[in-house]
């Protein structure tokens, strides 16, 4: 993702989620140096993804597959893409937030080896108030399948 995706990247964020990111969320990501991924078929956007790694760990940030793209295996692509990626950069840990009611979320992450090590409550935005976040976590050593246990 370049500067000159975000306005795109951000239209496509409100057709996906109730409570979007803004687009200076986006650009401060791009500017302190997050890992920002943009999944095109040819050149369709079908997807973004921002992450920050540092100090042995990463935090998957955003994970956003368009609506009219979803089911199609996608998300699992771009999950598995941040997570070698962030070995690459030298990270043994995975970490994420996910709404408590985005079951399809929770599956995916669930298959590819996250296990809850804890819930942000009142994490997120909701249509009345606020709705709890469920902290997933996963580790990424490359010679085990080990789940990181709270």
């Amino acid at each position: 993702m370049r500067e000159g995706d975000v306005t795109r990247v951000c239209a496509m964020d409100r057709e996906s989620y109730d409570f979007p990111w803004t687009e200076g969320i986006f650009r401060d990501c791009l500017r302190v140096g997050y890992s920002c991924w943009i999944g095109e078929i040819e050149t369709t956007p079908v997807a973004h993804a921002i992450m920050a790694v540092a100090v042995g760990e990463c935090h998957i940030l955003n994970l956003c597959v368009y609506p009219d793209w979803q089911g199609r295996g996608f998300g699992r692509r771009l999950l598995r893409h941040l997570l070698t990626f962030a070995r690459t950069r030298k990270a043994d840990s995975a970490f994420l937030e996910v709404r408590i009611s985005n079951a399809r979320a929770r599956a995916l992450y669930a298959s590819e080896g996250f296990c809850e090590v804890g819930v942000r409550p009142g994490y997120y935005p909701a249509r009345k108030g606020r709705e709890d976040a469920v902290v997933l976590a996963r580790a990424l050593d490359p010679g085990t399948t080990e789940r990181l246990a709270g």
